[in-house]
């Protein structure tokens, strides 16, 4: 069994699953179900999805799609998008959702994160954070799907999401997201060695030496999209996950 989390991350536009490179220009790859068939053939052991138009479109989880993809979904899913209030968390977890992944409220709202915390746990409640490197190497936190500067630094950001309670940081960078060129391990490193939560690192992988290099950093876990989706120079279309056997001698040996 593998020691490190690793675990695909998925785009959700409208009914369709999109690929973007740095938070723009959203490809269609194909049918949300069809994905979820396929991880689950390939035991995978964890997955998650993101509405990247929800709170772009002001409007809430789509809660008809998130039941159909688990109720074909064998392995733990988190879900996040357009969550704004107590009661869509809990119809998402009745809908079969483990856990919650809460980004632009969790920033405008903190009363509302440390409630859902309280209601439904830290196990629960994972805070996505969106960073974007500027001209001048200085990291930012973003929102609204990265179209909203906050001018918030992301370690003193983290730290305060850790004080309302929230058990893990889906942390990722809006510069590296699509680019299979590898993380952000600068942000990583300085996030992760500031919290004592679980940081997640998303955005920029392309190989498992990628996945070791964020481990390494100090990510507790690590997800990946374009890596998952695209083959070859031409980024055709083909969901695949690498074998277990190479993801244990070459990220869990190391």
């Amino acid at each position: 069994m593998l020691r490190t989390r690793i675990i695909p991350c998925l785009l959700l536009k409208g009914q369709g699953l999109v690929k973007t490179i740095k938070f723009q220009s959203p490809t269609y790859i194909g049918d949300p179900i069809n994905a979820v068939k396929i991880f689950n053939d390939k035991e995978v052991d964890e997955l998650v999805f993101l509405d990247i138009t929800a709170t772009l479109e002001n409007r809430p989880p789509n809660f008809k799609l998130l039941r159909q993809i688990t109720d074909e979904c064998f392995m733990p899913l988190a879900y996040g998008g357009g969550i704004r209030s107590i009661d869509q968390i809990a119809q998402l977890l009745k809908a079969g959702i483990e856990k919650v992944i809460i980004n632009s409220a969790a920033y405008l709202d903190q009363r509302f994160l440390a409630e859902a915390v309280r209601i439904f746990g830290s196990s629960t409640i994972v805070v996505s954070i969106d960073v974007k490197k500027k001209l001048l190497g200085k990291h930012v936190v973003y929102i609204k799907s990265g179209t909203y500067a906050t001018k918030e630094d992301p370690v003193a950001y983290a730290k305060r999401i850790e004080e309302l309670g929230a058990g893990e940081i889906l942390l990722n960078s809006i510069n590296a997201d699509g680019t299979m060129k590898g993380y952000d391990l600068s942000l990583i490193r300085a996030v992760s060695h500031n919290v004592s939560i679980p940081v997640v690192a998303c955005g920029g992988a392309g190989s498992i030496q990628d996945l070791r290099l964020a481990k390494e950093a100090g990510a507790s876990a690590v997800a990946a999209g374009s890596m998952f989706v695209f083959q070859g120079p031409n980024r055709a279309v083909l969901i695949s996950y690498p074998q277990i056997r190479d993801l244990e001698e070459k990220l869990d040996s190391a």
